[in-house]
């Protein structure tokens, strides 16, 4: 195992930006920067021995200032859709940014953690960032301590491990939003991957992608991957939910839910053969497939456009401080501590 560091590029401000680079013996490399704790590359041999980077991104920092479509992104304080972009909490009334029509989406574009620089400690196999976030920045409560932390494996598991503190109660939902293909960044479409998902049900959504608050099975549905099937197989087809969303873009809930560690989903690149198998402690998981990727150039002059990637952002449900049926992303003071745990493993 080995854990070097490099020169990523520099930030507006002129301070240096570092690469980390996570290695085992069987070939696998884990790439994260301390901008963002952004995972910024996986590379994987199939099963010929041939190594391909399977996440979309940049070769260089300059990109991630930009990266409008969250590649590798380490998503905070709250991932994923607020309706309103507002929020109460503790009779207090919040405000978050309008970035996303009349809602909020990721926190922030251009301040959400996936923008700031994370203190970095490299260890064996391993690489831990770390920052504090201000009581009431960006709209949430409490003096925030936040860690994320990437363990690399002899099993070609790279497990991420997301622990907060606050001193006061405080949503919070942290998320990975890389991309994935498992034939290689750059190498086309991902409508032919196999996908399972250990989830019977999911939460249907409203124009602009707000959760109804309904928790609807998936039997007899496009939605159903408790089988596995390609991602295109249905992703056309003649039903509301896809339409609303150019196609899957949706919270699954996942099965028997109870906050250990859970096989939640296993995807298959046609071509390679590589097999991702995905473990979390979450509750849901956002099933995305790349609808809307602008056209860009990415890593080593790949061209990206939409469905070029997939994304699996083990999460708490969207929109769940509005709904009380849904598993609460609440922490911090009595609440206690924010801790989870998500694996991509490859075979």
């Amino acid at each position: 195992m080995a854990v070097t560091k490099s020169v990523f590029g520099k930030s507006p401000e002129g301070r240096e930006i570092s690469l980390y680079t996570l290695s085992n013996s069987k070939g696998m490399q884990a790439k994260v920067t301390d901008l963002g704790a952004n995972l910024v590359g996986i590379l994987v041999p199939d099963a010929q021995g041939v190594t391909a980077d399977v996440t979309l991104g940049f070769d260089s920092v300059d990109r991630y200032y930009k990266n409008y479509s969250f590649f590798g992104a380490v998503i905070g304080p709250c991932a994923n859709r607020t309706a309103g972009a507002a929020y109460t909490l503790d009779g207090v009334d919040y405000r978050m940014d309008q970035n996303d029509g009349p809602n909020n989406l990721h926190t922030h574009i251009e301040l959400g953690f996936h923008k700031r620089i994370w203190d970095a400690v490299p260890g064996d196999n391993s690489v831990t960032f770390s920052l504090e976030d201000e009581d009431g920045y960006l709209g949430f409560p409490g003096h925030k301590k936040v860690s994320v932390t990437y363990f690399l494996d002899e099993e070609n598991a790279l497990r991420l491990h997301y622990h907060a503190s606050s001193d006061k109660r405080t949503i919070f939902n942290l998320t990975n939003h890389s991309y994935f293909n498992l034939d290689g960044q750059g190498t086309g479409r991902i409508e032919d991957h196999e996908l399972w998902l250990g989830a019977s049900h999911f939460t249907p959504v409203v124009p602009g992608s707000i959760p109804t608050g309904e928790i609807c099975a998936v039997a007899g549905t496009p939605m159903d991957f408790t089988q596995p099937k390609k991602i295109g197989r249905d992703i056309e087809a003649d039903f509301e939910q896809l339409k609303l969303t150019g196609g899957y873009d949706h919270n699954f809930c996942i099965d028997d839910w109870d906050g250990s560690l859970k096989h939640i989903a296993t995807a298959k690149g046609p071509k390679s053969g590589r097999v991702m198998k995905v473990y979390t402690t979450l509750p849901g998981v956002q099933f995305y497939a790349g609808n809307f990727i602008a056209p860009e150039e990415g890593k080593a002059g790949a061209v990206y456009d939409n469905r070029t990637g997939f994304a699996l952002e083990t999460q708490y449900y969207p929109d769940t401080i509005h709904h009380e049926n849904f598993p609460s992303y609440i922490f911090g003071g009595e609440n206690g501590d924010y801790d989870s745990v998500t694996v991509y493993k490859f075979e």
